[in-house]
C-alpha cells in the first residue's frame, strides 16, 4: 500500500490570466433567486459536509472550483459558461460549485476576498485563477486557455483519472455513486441518517474513517440485515485505507508490479474513490485471471470485490456482471 505523503506539484495557475485586472470588488446588490443553472453532467454542488470528500477526489481527477452565491444572478452567466465548457470536456475536469453565503467556512479556508472566485484543485492543492466578475473576454480566456492548462498540469502531476458523470441536470451531488464513495453509495437523493448511525456518520464526516468503520461494524454485529450500515462500513474501510494515498505512487507501483496483489488492490481503491467503478472491478478480475494462482491471493481479491459490491449496490448491473465473472474465476 502506498505511503501517505504530502503532495506538492510545485506550480501555480496564478498569472494564467491577469489577476489584477480581475480583482475588482462587486458593489451591486445581489440578484433575485431563481434561474440559476442546474448542476448535472460533470457539474456538482459541494457544501461543508462534502467538501473534504471533493478535495479527496481531486487526487484522481482535476477539479475547477467555483465559489459563488447561488441566488445572485450576476453569477449565473459565469456558472453557465463554465458548466457548458466543463461538460464539453467529457470528464477531463469536474466543476464543483460552492455557495459562499451558505458555506462561509470554505470561503474563509480559500482566503477568498469576494465572489465569484475561481480555483483549480489538483491533488488537494487549490490554485487561484480569478476573483470578481470577469469580463466576457476574461471568461473566454479561462474557458479556452486555462481549462486545458489545468488538465495538462494535472496530467503532469499524475492526476489522470476521469471525473464521473452525474446524470441529468439537477441530479448532481458529490455523493453520487460514481462520483464520491465518501458521502453516499448508489443514489443522489438526500438520505436520512438513522439515529443508531449518527455517531458513525459523524466520524466519517470528520474524516475519521477508521473510527467510522469500527462503529459501523458494531452496528452490523447487532443487526446484520442493516444494508445501509453494510454499505457505509465498506466505504469507510476503503477511505481509511486509501483516501490519502499518493495517486502517482500507487499507479506507478501497480504498473511496475502487475503480478503483485497488494499493488493491484491499492490502485483499485484509487479507481473506486475516483468513481471509476468498472475499472476497479475489471482490474481485479483481470488480475485474478492472470496472476492469482494461490488461494490467499484469490481470497484477497474476492474480499475486496465484495466490499466494492456493497458500496455500489447489488442492483447495479455492473455488480451483477462482475459477480458472475468472479464466481467463474473462483472455481
Amino acid at each position: 500500500m502506498a505511503q501517505e505523503q504530502q503532495f506538492n506539484p510545485g506550480f501555480s495557475l496564478a498569472g494564467a490570466v491577469d489577476l489584477e485586472g480581475l480583482k475588482h470588488k462587486v458593489e451591486a446588490p445581489a440578484g433575485q433567486a431563481g434561474g440559476a443553472p442546474a448542476a448535472g453532467g460533470y457539474v456538482i454542488d459541494t457544501d461543508e459536509n462534502s467538501f473534504q470528500a471533493m478535495v479527496t477526489t481531486s487526487a484522481t481527477f482535476p477539479i475547477l472550483l467555483l465559489l459563488w452565491v447561488s441566488n445572485d444572478d450576476r453569477c449565473f452567466p459565469i456558472a453557465q459558461k463554465l458548466g457548458d465548457a466543463v461538460n464539453s470536456m467529457n470528464g477531463q475536469l469536474q466543476l464543483s460549485r460552492i455557495d459562499a453565503a451558505a458555506n462561509p467556512s470554505i470561503a474563509q479556508a480559500l482566503q477568498a476576498q469576494g465572489v465569484p472566485a475561481l480555483y483549480a484543485l489538483i491533488a488537494g492543492r487549490p490554485m487561484p485563477i480569478l476573483q470578481g466578475v470577469p469580463s466576457d473576454d476574461e471568461l473566454t480566456q479561462v474557458v479556452e486557455t486555462v481549462l486545458p492548462q489545468i488538465v495538462q498540469l494535472a496530467q503532469q502531476s499524475g492526476v489522470t483519472g476521469t471525473a464521473p458523470y452525474q446524470g441529468a441536470e439537477g441530479a448532481s451531488d458529490q455523493s453520487d455513486a460514481e462520483g464520491d464513495v465518501d458521502e453516499a453509495a448508489s443514489d443522489t437523493e438526500i438520505e436520512q441518517v438513522p439515529a443508531e448511525h449518527a455517531q458513525a456518520d459523524a466520524l466519517a464526516k470528520q474524516g475519521d474513517f477508521a473510527g467510522a468503520a469500527e462503529a459501523y461494524k458494531n452496528i452490523i454485529e447487532a443487526n446484520p440485515s442493516d444494508t445501509r450500515a453494510v454499505r457505509e462500513h465498506a466505504k469507510a474501510l476503503l477511505l481509511a485505507r486509501s483516501a490519502n494515498a499518493d495517486v502517482r505512487v500507487v499507479r506507478t507501483a501497480a504498473a511496475d508490479h502487475a503480478d503483485d496483489v497488494q499493488a493491484q488492490l491499492a490502485v483499485a481503491d484509487i479507481d473506486m474513490i475516483g468513481g471509476q467503478v468498472e475499472d476497479a472491478f475489471e482490474r481485479l478480475l483481470d488480475f485474478m485471471a492472470a496472476y492469482a494462482f494461490d488461494a490467499e491471493a484469490k481470497d484477497a481479491v474476492r474480499v475486496r470485490l465484495l466490499e466494492y459490491f456493497d458500496i455500489v449496490g447489488t442492483l447495479d448491473p455492473r455488480v451483477a456482471r462482475a459477480r458472475r465473472r468472479l464466481s467463474t474465476l473462483m472455481y
